[in-house]
């Protein structure tokens, strides 16, 4: 028979003459043979050489064969290698135990040519075909690995690319949105804005010419004196420049919502720009003040700022602004949440608040922003999951589970930064982003 390799037989016997007569017999087959005559030196050289097949004697001083066999199937190294027991006994007993040790099969003395032969070529092709499923099994085992990791690759690529189409298109429809709505904003105001100035002198004016009128004419007729107590005229040109005033400050507040939706819709997907950090987080502030104020609910939540001397930084600046606005909604979410359980007298003892601090470490040009609540904080087995995609706690049409996700994918790979959160039950949830400056 044909093998693939050239099959090593390890004969063990203390016997030279059935040693002899073995080799004699199987010499013509081209089969390299090892022979040991005890039981330790049949384990080493079973454990270096790794035979094919072992062909094993089992009346031998000292160990004997059935205890050698169950040496060599208790030994990883040698436990495959198929047995053949050598023996001259008949008994069915001493048979049975040396198959129910491990051995493959039996040949009985004094030995028959024929029979050793085809008891060991029928092994032998046995034990090379189990070879040959092992190698196949283990080279499918291999592809289908391979073919596995190529698949999550797959996967994890089409969910990038899913994600990014998604932040592409929020971030552009709310970008035209918020665009449109500034400009859209500026007209009236610039309206109203030259008319204040405008009636501001008049009414000066006019008040000057009223004051000397009283000057010239100090007794005004009884109708022109009723008239002035009915409308009450001095309060009103006291209030008239107050109102004023207070108008101004009022648009001045409306244009800088508008400058601040412009700065936060900017389009800057293309290439980076330099841009202001404070900038970004007070834009962000002023847009979600609205959720920041106190309601029938809760009182308002405080935001305090700590803010360090930082450069400016070269970024996708809507892209950054789009992470302060997922984290800081999260943010006001979370203590949301947390006040749903108390009273408002409650509430306003211990109010929700959010701490920002921005800091520059100018040995590693890195920038650290981060933003931390006093909420009730994240359980261990949820904080492993958040910067998962779709993975979200809030109740249904609230949250789609890609803010955090998209986040991360902005922070890590879009500017080669961190994103990182740590959370303690009753303390609250802190959100720390690493920049670097180049």
């Amino acid at each position: 028979m044909n093998y693939s390799e050239q099959p090593i037989i390890l004969i063990v016997d203390d016997n030279p003459t059935n040693i002899k007569v073995l080799s004699g017999a199987i010499a013509d087959s081209g089969w390299e043979i090892l022979v040991a005559i005890d039981c330790e030196s049949a384990i080493e050289q079973a454990e270096y050489a790794k035979p094919d097949l072992i062909l094993l004697d089992v009346m031998m001083p000292g160990v004997n064969g059935f205890e050698t066999c169950n040496k060599l199937k208790q030994n990883s190294a040698t436990h495959e290698i198929p047995i053949i027991f050598m023996t001259a006994l008949t008994d069915t007993v001493d048979k049975v135990k040396g198959l129910s040790l491990g051995a493959v099969d039996y040949i009985t003395k004094p030995f028959q040519t024929e029979e050793v032969l085809a008891r060991v070529n029928v092994h032998l092709k046995m034990h090379f075909l189990h070879k040959q499923l092992a190698e196949q099994k283990n080279n499918l085992e291999k592809r289908v690995e391979e073919r596995t990791e190529e698949l999550q690759t797959a996967l994890k690529e089409l969910q990038e690319s899913q994600l990014q189409l998604v932040q592409t298109e929020k971030m552009s429809a709310l970008g035209e949105l918020v665009a449109g709505v500034a400009h859209e904003i500026n007209n009236p105001i610039s309206f109203i804005d030259g008319n204040l100035e405008f009636m501001e002198e008049n009414i000066s004016d006019i008040i000057k010419h009223f004051h000397l009128y009283q000057k010239d004419y100090p007794n005004p007729e009884l109708d022109i004196s009723k008239n002035a107590e009915n409308i009450e005229l001095d309060i009103l040109i006291k209030e008239i420049p107050q109102m004023i005033s207070s108008m101004k400050i009022g648009v001045e507040r409306i244009g800088n919502i508008s400058t601040s939706l412009r700065n936060f819709s900017r389009s800057d997907n293309q290439s980076k720009v330099a841009y202001d950090i404070h900038e970004g987080i007070d834009s962000t502030l002023l847009i979600l003040k609205y959720r920041l104020q106190g309601n029938n609910k809760r009182p308002q939540i405080e935001v305090i700022k700590n803010y360090g001397n930082l450069p400016l930084i070269d970024c996708y600046s809507s892209q950054i602004n789009q992470v302060f606005m997922n984290i800081i909604s999260n943010s006001i979410d979370a203590l949301d949440d947390d006040n749903s359980q108390f009273s408002y007298k409650e509430k306003k003892k211990n109010p929700g608040r959010i701490f920002i601090n921005t800091e520059f470490n100018d040995k590693n040009q890195k920038i650290t922003i981060s933003f931390k609540d006093n909420g009730s904080g994240i359980p261990d087995d949820i904080l492993k999951n958040i910067f998962e995609q779709f993975f979200t706690t809030k109740n249904v049409g609230k949250g789609t589970g890609l803010g955090l996700s998209i986040s991360k994918q902005i922070i890590e790979e879009k500017h080669q930064g961190k994103l990182i959160c740590n959370s303690l039950l009753g303390e609250g949830t802190e959100l720390s982003i690493e920049l670097p400056v180049e």
